[in-house]
């Protein structure tokens, strides 16, 4: 890889503090290059790059979440894109809260807090009766921000909203994740020569790049063998995603986990032709390939595979609730209900909320990338928001 790619002209360069704070990080990961004999597994960089107290992507200060690139932000999620996500959500929540007998919401990742304000408000409307609404969130600014946007937008439920500093050892309620699994890191590999190696980063010249050497252990490359592959090939696996599933489900004594990205069964995740895996980095609102530009500043994220979250679910004894697209999921729920409670004559209302469901469920746009996965415990039945269109015999 060209060192000077990572400046690309298409880019807006960032302000002198952002590049400083880049630069800072930049000359963290350096240090931990050099420290491990001059390569560091790309996990480990992707880690820091998005995690580094104050200086990664998400312990920094940036946007990150918004709809045009002028206000700053990298890239647009559901609960930004629509109120009418959260309101929808909020049904299948208070079945599974209802089904379970339990009366607490957790969510990971709160974003803005804009889906967590959203869900207060729809439960409220539906009187659903509940205790506290817990955020686990690495982040003290985007704390902050949702702590703003919940007293602005659903004031009076705001006492009910706590942030946890760890994970409780057992929970008895609904979890939410929303675009939260497809920001951990990955580990990278390679299939050059007849052979796997794990993917790395190095430094040339002083820049980042990639490098590649033998895979750490047998077991760590055992079921990407069977890709029938004939030429050079690049993939992620997902130790993270899978660790992070099973602390939750662990952790899970009763009610349900809703865990909403964008992903592939293994089946088609690992399939020949997608032989330059799904590694995606976003900054203000584009998408490239190279996770070495601007460290700390943009987004570095990669498609979930979604067998293994199952599998992972699954190893701690919970019960695999459903598995559908997002397009299925939100009109199982009800969503075209929810968009019909709006006026249809006041244009300036509709028009923009009947744009944004058809995003939410376009297959061209959210509906099939992104897909939803569940897990539950002391629920006898499934949730109607998998009713029809489950597909988890294809996991």
């Amino acid at each position: 890889m060209n060192p000077k790619a990572h400046q690309p002209d298409s880019l807006p360069a960032p302000g002198p503090s952002a590049l400083a704070q880049s630069e800072a990080l930049s000359a963290q990961i350096r240090a931990e290059i050099a420290e491990g004999g001059g390569w560091l597994p790309f996990d480990r960089y992707m880690e820091r790059a998005l995690y580094a107290p104050g200086l990664g992507y998400y312990g920094g200060g940036s946007v990150k979440f918004g709809r045009r690139p002028e206000d700053g932000s990298d890239f647009v999620t559901a609960p930004e894109l629509s109120p009418l996500f959260a309101a929808t959500l909020a049904r299948p929540v208070a079945q599974a809260l209802a089904a379970s007998g339990t009366r607490h919401l957790m969510e990971f990742g709160a974003g803005t807090g804009k889906l967590a304000a959203g869900l207060l408000k729809a439960l409220n409307t539906l009187g659903v009766q509940f205790d506290a609404y817990s955020i686990v969130d690495l982040s003290g600014e985007l704390r902050e921000r949702q702590r703003a946007t919940i007293e602005a937008e659903a004031p009076a439920l705001a006492a009910r909203v706590r942030w946890l500093d760890a994970l409780p050892q057992q929970f008895e309620g609904v979890v939410i994740g929303n675009e939260v699994l497809d920001a951990m890191p990955v580990r990278l590999f390679a299939h050059t020569g007849g052979v796997w190696h794990e993917r790395g980063v190095t430094l040339r010249e002083g820049e980042f790049d990639f490098e590649d050497r033998p895979v750490r252990a047998p077991q760590d490359v055992e079921f990407l063998t069977d890709i029938e592959v004939d030429r050079e090939y690049v993939t992620e696996t997902h130790d993270a995603a899978r660790a992070f599933t099973r602390t939750i489900c662990t952790m899970l004594t009763r009610g349900a986990a809703l865990l909403i990205d964008y992903g592939f069964p293994r089946h088609e995740y690992y399939h020949a032709q997608r032989a330059q895996g799904t590694l995606m980095c976003h900054y203000r609102h584009r998408a490239h390939g190279d996770p070495f530009v601007y460290p700390g500043l943009q987004d570095i994220t990669a498609h979930v595979e979604f067998t293994g979250i199952a599998e992972a679910g699954v190893e701690t004894g919970a019960d695999l609730l459903g598995y559908t697209s997002q397009a299925r999921f939100l009109l199982n729920a009800g969503i075209t209900e929810v968009l019909g409670e709006i006026d249809p004559t006041d244009t300036a209302r509709f028009l923009p909320a009947a744009n944004s469901v058809q995003k939410l469920l376009s297959e061209a746009e959210m509906g099939e990338l992104f897909k939803v996965i569940a897990f539950s415990r002391g629920i006898e039945e499934t949730l109607d928001a998998f009713a029809s269109g489950d597909r988890t015999y294809s996991l």
